[in-house]
């Protein structure tokens, strides 16, 4: 199980979400992590291209067996998005790490 915690309220910043996704995909791609929680807790603000990072990160785990992946501390403002996007049907979207870590372990 591994948790990546988001520190920062804002996921916009283009270079900044270039390097998140990079070091994602090093997780799934070199490390053969495969049951992934991420954390979004302290996030109030996604952009367009973290979108796009989560859907990537569910196909790749998704081509893999006995993977995971799980979205958790997902405030209310981030829920309307997926729910916008329709993701809350393609994501599994758990209300604490606790639960998530429940869910994948």
């Amino acid at each position: 199980m591994t948790v990546v915690e988001f520190t920062c309220p804002s996921l916009m910043d283009p270079i900044e979400l270039e390097q998140i996704a990079a070091q994602l995909y090093k997780l799934v791609d070199e490390q053969d992590k495969r049951q992934i929680v991420l954390d979004f807790e302290k996030v109030e603000y996604l952009a367009s291209q973290a979108i796009g990072i989560l859907l990537a990160m569910q196909k790749k785990l998704a081509a893999l067996k006995k993977s995971t992946l799980i979205l958790c501390g997902v405030g209310p403002r981030l829920m309307e998005l997926l729910r916008i996007t329709r993701l809350d049907r393609v994501l599994t979207v758990k209300p604490t790490q606790k639960d998530a870590v429940k869910t994948a372990g």
